[in-house]
């Protein structure tokens, strides 16, 4: 194989795997409002993601990530919530000895 065929295949794959992960991006929110749960509601839920996620395993009436929500307040809230239960847990792991 020739060093530009080995550049051409190369240069096909990466591109083949970056159309591959865009595909995998998130779309719009079409159920946002408004109205919809905003900061702090965002905070607590992902606060209490860990224990949301198992329950949602065995029953369909609760989801891990409210979609009647007001946009990216929401997500800011959502993320910190989620870093601000994971934080200590992290923190503590490597005390056990």
């Amino acid at each position: 194989m020739s060093v530009s065929t080995r550049r051409g295949t190369a240069v096909a794959l990466v591109v083949a795997g970056l159309l591959l992960l865009g595909a995998c991006a998130a779309g719009p929110n079409v159920a946002q409002s408004p109205g919809g749960y905003g900061f702090w509601w965002g905070l607590w839920q992902g606060a209490i993601l860990p224990v949301t996620f198992v329950v949602s395993l065995f029953t369909d009436t609760v989801s891990v990530y409210e979609v009647d929500n007001n946009g990216n307040w929401y997500d800011v809230g959502f993320v910190l919530g989620i870093a601000l239960f994971s934080a200590p847990v992290l923190a503590l792991r490597g005390r056990g000895s």
